[in-house]
């Protein structure tokens, strides 16, 4: 894999509905390539841990909930 498809990989690995056999597909890769060029990615049963900075909910739109009075 190029430098630029390992970011895009990295990329969409942010993604909550990205898996690691659709970004395979995408980058045409294979996922054993996937997991070797990224080796953040364990594998855990049958779960996947992407050790990744969360930063998930900084990304979320702010709620839309009014607080209580």
């Amino acid at each position: 894999m190029t430098p630029e498809q390992v970011r895009h990989a990295r990329a969409l690995l942010t993604q909550p509905d990205a898996t690691i056999a659709s970004i395979a597909r995408l980058l045409g890769v294979s996922r054993s390539t996937i997991y070797k060029y990224l080796p953040e990615l364990k594998t855990g049963g049958d779960h996947q841990t992407i050790d990744v900075p969360t930063v998930r909910a900084e990304l979320q739109a702010p709620s839309t909930r009014h607080p209580a009075t």
